[in-house]
């Protein structure tokens, strides 16, 4: 089976903002969280991560950039979940390599 693995420096400046957006660990949470429940709005992951919410929205603006998540907006909530099938498989691989015995 061949790959084809694409090198253009675009490509890697793409995957490195999308880590760099995930090397906090509130926005990593936060994107678990959409994991596992698909949407979530700011007030319920302020519940969960125990933070303001000018903190957590800080963190939605910084992964909405990075275009990680997306936001829905259903009367005065907005309602985030992941934007890209392959965010979401990078972050449930590092969830399950790392967390699998403390779930």
């Amino acid at each position: 089976m061949n790959h084809v693995y694409r090198t253009d420096p675009e490509s890697f400046t793409e995957v490195a903002e999308i880590l760099k957006a995930l090397a906090h660990p509130q926005r990593l949470c936060i994107v678990k969280t959409l994991c596992e429940k698909d949407h979530v709005n700011v007030g319920d992951m302020q519940h969960c991560l125990d933070e303001a919410q000018a903190t957590v929205s800080q963190h939605l603006s910084k992964l909405k950039a990075s275009k990680i998540i997306v936001g829905r907006r259903e009367g005065t909530n907005i309602y985030y979940s992941i934007s890209d099938e392959k965010v979401k498989n990078l972050v449930q691989a590092v969830i399950n390599e790392f967390f699998s015995d403390q779930e």
